[in-house]
């Protein structure tokens, strides 16, 4: 596990922070999304799968606000047709995006077997079954309709730790293992995926939630990166703009900050309110990540 920068030492380094600033204010000027090459967006991998460093999320296709300022569940839910799902996987692929992270509900594997039938152009599905006395068949599920990683969705981890389960949640791992996918688990707690390094889950990444749906303050960022930052496997951050709460540039520039290239993002869209929200998160990702590079 290692050690990385304080949040303290990143909130006093405020030139970064405005520098970073700077570059995707920079690039809205220049017309951005529309000049970047689609194949610019930075890579992560997870187990042996890579993909996009920012992955689409799907919380808003289902309605699941949590809140959110910019609109209501009811709202999205309604917006979010069939169709409409399958238009923002397309311009989200269009934009460098290699992924989507969602659920093993029966309507999504329509959605997504009909997407794939019909030549659609986003090409990884990361499935997260959520059904704790379902588990097996719905991660058999996600395998079988053409799911490339599988991560056990938080709900159902928490349950298990805090049951002290842990042979529960291996012998989920060891099923998604079976059908030659890489394996991971996500959760709302900063202190499970350490416990998972300890029991050694034979996990291949994690999904942290950096903010808890019933705590949207910066304490519960600060200890979620207190866990990224000693964990030597993939990292994929959620719930990262507090669910609406936050603006993309600020929240991706002082997150980027604090994690590792081998790390990422999933961030869900709700394009109806901003036509150019997934043009600018995909710009935002990519530029923000290259200039931290340039910094090492």
């Amino acid at each position: 596990m290692k050690a990385r920068t304080t949040r303290r030492e990143f909130l006093q380094d405020t030139a970064v922070v405005s520098a970073l600033a700077a570059v995707a204010g920079s690039a809205d000027a220049r017309g951005g999304p529309t000049t970047r090459p689609a194949d610019a967006m930075p890579a992560i991998k997870l187990g042996k799968l890579k993909v996009s460093r920012l992955i689409l999320g799907c919380n808003p296709f289902f309605g699941f606000a949590h809140g959110n300022p910019q609109a209501s569940g009811s709202e999205m839910k309604k917006w979010y047709t069939d169709e409409r799902i399958m238009s923002v996987l397309d311009e989200s692929a269009e934009r460098g995006i290699t992924a989507v992270w969602v659920p093993s509900y029966k309507r999504w594997i329509d959605v997504w077997n009909k997407y794939r039938k019909n030549g659609g152009k986003m090409p990884i599905w990361i499935g997260q079954p959520d059904k704790y006395d379902k588990m097996a068949d719905h991660i058999t599920a996600c395998a079988k309709n053409g799911g490339k990683a599988i991560c056990i969705q938080g709900a159902c981890v928490d349950k298990a730790f805090a049951q002290k389960k842990f042979d529960l949640v291996r012998k989920w791992l060891d099923l998604i293992h079976s059908f030659d996918l890489p394996a991971g688990i996500a959760s709302h707690k900063p202190q499970t995926h350490l416990i998972a390094e300890e029991k050694k889950l034979p996990t291949d990444f994690y999904h942290q939630c950096v903010y808890q749906p019933e705590n949207y303050k910066p304490e519960c960022l600060k200890k979620a990166l207190t866990t990224i930052r000693q964990l030597d496997k993939p990292v994929v951050a959620y719930k990262v703009l507090a669910a609406g709460r936050l603006a993309p540039k600020k929240a991706f520039a002082e997150l980027l900050k604090q994690i590792e290239p081998k790390d990422g993002l999933c961030v869900g869209v709700f394009p109806k309110k901003n036509t150019k929200e997934i043009s600018e998160n995909s710009t935002l990702v990519t530029q923000l990540s290259q200039r931290l590079e340039w910094r090492t």
